[in-house]
């Protein structure tokens, strides 16, 4: 292995870096059904919820508290200083301060941790302190500057008391919800254990010496057998292959895998690599056994524990929530600007031929769940494909006159503006293709190594492939292909400015209809 690119901090596997290896050992992401054992489907079971990220917890409740510390200074203002004085604009800027100062006082006394967050007379001590220390600096700073005349006491003490009494109400729901979920086990990152024997068993050992260890082991997966890889390592099971343990990786919330093999492993570990790389968890190479020593910053760590990074789950944490708050604003304006085009549509199909308006289509969503699309119908009723087993094509008798328009247009995909706002699709990502989509008789899985991978983030209503010209008809493997590559560079490169680029062109490049039967 390259030591040198190791050591650069931002240096990771690239997919293409992953497939290159020469090992062919994929059969994971094939159609052939991967069984898992009995021990590992109650497993997978248990953590069949979605786990609650300690970053995003504590940072939803930054923006509560927040907003609380508005509100109720605000409140106090509107129901005192407004009928008494009138409006004083300099009342809403001190408001503001407050809420500021307040976060950033509750961060520093360390008041968003979970351990801190699990029990309310504990965290409560220091929460009060931090409110008291914003009130003593905001009364300093009116004294120095000879403007505390112009505030109103009564005010000001009515803020202070009402934000104990808002503090004690949020923080006690908070402790109720943490203590929920540690007791579910959603409240920590779950880990699976990739390779097993003695590697394996003093990872575990060291990672359970950490007194901040947030990590929850589910299991380990191992391709070995016999003394190499015994079915139990330091009190954890063995649950399948490598193979298996991307179908486990469907069927279970796992945050974080693990790779218990040495650096020097190359081969092996690529080899893993390329079977595990599809799922949408973060991949860390388990470094505390490795002679070789890189730079601090080119680790991360759990406690002393240390981890090379190879693969981060992508749009994770704050990411998340932008793009879900980005879906949500510009698809609630999509519905709006285009409900006349919607209606108009929805008459046409009606009036052109008999059958539903709305068509429904299973679809492959993030990390490979089957979802159901929304489309406007396009076909006759009786001809309708819902399982995509033959592909459209151009002058399809199946087709109606409205549908042909439609489908040109990109119109019929209008509907999938609700997934979006369910959750299930986002308004850029990789096109949400049907289950059964095939060129030549072969199911594109089948036709791209690693095809799986554009499922680690939610498939979209439009595309970067998409307006690069790869939409429409797939009738050869190099469509596909071509496809396949622009979602994973996608998936590699998000950002709120990519989406809004990919969002803002989709109009221009729907006029090229050349491929869009």
């Amino acid at each position: 292995m390259d030591v040198k690119q190791t050591e650069d901090p931002k240096s990771r596997f690239s997919h293409e870096e992953i497939m290159a290896t020469t090992e062919t050992a994929n059969n994971s992401e094939k159609r052939s059904s991967v069984r898992l054992s009995v021990r590992a489907e109650q497993v997978a079971s248990q953590f069949a919820q979605n786990a609650v990220s300690p970053f995003l917890l504590a940072t939803t409740l930054r923006v509560i508290e927040f907003l609380a510390v508005m509100i109720v200074g605000l409140g106090a203002y509107f129901l005192y200083v407004v009928p008494l004085d009138g409006i004083k604009p300099f009342y809403l800027l001190t408001c503001f301060l407050g809420a500021v100062l307040s976060v950033i006082a509750l961060q520093a006394a360390d008041t968003y941790q979970v351990t801190q967050l699990r029990t309310t007379i504990r965290q409560l001590g220091r929460v009060l302190a931090a409110w008291t220390a914003v009130f003593a600096v905001m009364a300093l700073l009116a004294f120095f500057m000879r403007i505390s005349t112009e505030f109103s006491r009564v005010w000001f003490g009515s803020w202070f008391i009402a934000g104990i009494g808002a503090f004690i109400l949020i923080r006690s729901v908070t402790a109720i919800m943490v203590r929920r979920w540690a007791r579910d086990g959603r409240l920590e990152r779950r880990a699976v254990i990739v390779g097993g024997g003695r590697n394996a068993e003093d990872l575990i050992v060291s990672l359970e010496a950490q007194t901040d260890n947030d990590i929850r082991i589910c299991g380990i997966f191992d391709d070995r057998i016999g003394d190499r890889s015994p079915p139990m390592v330091a009190g954890y099971p063995k649950l399948g292959t490598v193979s298996e343990l991307v179908e486990f990786g469907r069927k279970t919330r796992v945050d974080m895998l693990i790779v218990s093999l040495p650096i020097s492993a190359e081969n092996r570990v690529l080899a893993m690599l390329k079977k595990i790389w599809v799922l949408p968890v973060d991949i860390r190479l388990s470094a505390h056994t490795n002679k070789l020593r890189f730079r601090p910053r080119s680790y991360s760590y759990v406690g002393t524990v240390p981890f090379l990074d190879v693969l981060d789950k992508p749009i994770a944490d704050l990411d998340s929530l932008m793009k879900r708050a980005f879906d949500i604003f510009f698809s609630i304006g999509a519905l709006i600007a285009l409900s006349p085009v919607m209606l108009i549509t929805a008459i046409a199909i009606k009036l052109d031929s008999k059958g539903p308006i709305i068509f429904k289509q299973k679809r492959f969503g993030f990390n490979n769940e089957v979802v159901e699309v929304l489309k406007f119908r396009s076909m006759y009723t009786d001809m309708s494909d819902h399982d995509a087993k033959q592909v459209v094509t151009k002058g399809d008798p199946r087709v109606t006159k409205v549908g042909r328009f439609i489908r040109k247009s990109s119109i019929d995909e209008l509907p999938q503006l609700i997934n979006v706002l369910s959750g299930n699709l986002s308004l850029v990502g990789p096109r949400p293709h049907a289950v059964n989509a095939h060129t030549q008789n072969q199911l594109w899985d089948e036709v791209v190594d690693g095809y799986f991978g554009r499922h680690k983030v939610k498939p979209g209503v439009t595309g970067w492939a998409q307006i690069n010209g790869w939409r429409g008809e797939v009738d050869n493997e190099e469509k596909i292909r071509r496809r396949v590559e622009h979602d994973l560079y996608y998936i590699e490169n998000w950002s709120v400015l990519f989406d809004l680029y990919i969002l803002f062109a989709t109009p221009m490049k729907l006029l090229n209809t050349e491929n869009a039967y």
